[in-house]
């Protein structure tokens, strides 16, 4: 399995995973099948980072109501990794954010903007 095919999607907008971002943790869907092993080198791979730890969890899917009737969503899992002191993946561009220069609140003649 290739590490894109590992790695599903990053889960990174919930309560619990902006918490664990502080602890250097970070929360991925992943495949199924794949191991602890094969989750730790995609993830080193892909973001070259060093992991040290990787817990892992299977999810069962949710009844849902399909027109009339109820049908089960896929079973899925979610892994929780650990990185390396110093090491972070950055989904967003936070630093660029910070980084840039604060806006003019004025208005072309130098006077405050009324509204």
């Amino acid at each position: 399995m290739t590490p894109e095919r590992i790695l599903k999607r990053p889960i990174f907008l919930t309560e619990k995973a902006s918490r664990l971002r502080k602890q250097n943790k970070v929360v991925f869907e992943v495949e199924r099948t794949a191991n602890k092993l094969q989750i730790r080198d995609a993830v080193q791979k892909i973001f070259k980072v060093t992991v040290t730890d990787v817990h892992t969890m299977i999810f069962r899917g949710k009844d849902r109501r399909m027109g009339r009737g109820y049908a089960k969503l896929q079973n899925w899992k979610k892994a929780v990794i650990t990185l390396k002191p110093g090491d972070t993946i950055q989904f967003f561009e936070e630093e660029s954010a910070a980084d840039e220069q604060p806006t003019d609140k004025t208005g072309s003649q130098g006077e405050p903007n009324q509204g």
